[in-house]
């Protein structure tokens, strides 16, 4: 479980409202301040607005697709550094192209409620916004140098 003095903000984007709602009060549950997005376009207008601390990301939206926003995410300079979690239900043969293309993880939709249950998704974000916390001093050097 995530502990209070360590809130991290999380945008769930996903079109589906059950799996919308049942993914806010799983993560809420567990001790992250979560935010959703309903497409790839309205998931981008937020992230430029409020960068949160992590991503999970379906693939299939509607608008704009998940690796379109994937790839937009990681070609701008102030939101690439944030971690991007692939939450879908396409097989993961595409996980490694995924995580070439940005992304930290992937997890499967349909063990969602288990992967948070088990703490292994929390873990998964947790671990990931650690690490790009770390990175990110690294990361603004490098971009004031240029």
């Amino acid at each position: 479980m995530v502990t209070p003095a360590a809130k991290i903000t999380v945008l769930l984007v996903e079109d589906s409202k059950l799996l919308k709602i049942t993914g806010e009060r799983l993560l809420t549950k567990a001790g992250f301040i979560v935010v959703t997005a309903q497409d790839g376009e309205e998931a981008l207008r937020m992230v430029r607005e409020s960068p949160p601390d992590a991503i999970l990301l379906d693939m299939l939206l509607p608008k704009i697709g998940g690796q379109q926003v994937l790839l937009a995410l990681k070609q701008d300079p102030v939101t690439a550094g944030i971690p991007v979690i692939i939450l879908s239900s396409l097989s993961q043969q595409n996980e490694e192209k995924l995580k070439k293309a940005g992304a930290t993880a992937y997890f499967e939709k349909a063990k969602m409620i288990d992967d948070v249950n088990s703490g292994k998704l929390n873990e998964a974000i947790a671990k990931a916004v650690s690490e790009a916390r770390l990175l990110k001093p690294q990361i603004l050097a490098a971009s004031n140098k240029g």
